[in-house]
């Protein structure tokens, strides 16, 4: 094993990691708003932190994981729910005109 080597390099044949999430990302738009929006309820949570009046610490934490994965369950949800569209109705409509 070599100590120059530098960066981890993915075996011959397989993808790089931003390969991989480009990949993905293509296949399913969707998560990654949903992560986005994850982040972002967190991010404006933490930010709201010190505003938080006299609520205690940890209510504070159970409301901002509770939000964030909302959003993450949202955008699940949005996805299910489009793949269900394109699949069966979409798939249902062009074998009726071919009909």
């Amino acid at each position: 094993m070599s100590a120059n080597r530098g960066w981890w390099a993915p075996p011959e044949g397989e993808d790089s990691v931003s390969e991989k999430l480009l990949r993905k990302t293509r296949e399913s738009p969707l998560v990654p708003i949903g992560l986005g929006g994850c982040l972002l309820v967190a991010a404006y949570r933490i930010y709201r932190l010190k505003a938080r009046g006299s609520t205690k610490m940890s209510i504070h934490l159970i409301h901002t994981r509770v939000a964030a994965q909302a959003c993450a369950v949202g955008a699940i949800m949005l996805g299910a729910v489009y793949t269900m569209y394109r699949d069966y109705i979409k798939r249902t409509s062009q074998d009726t005109r071919e009909k």
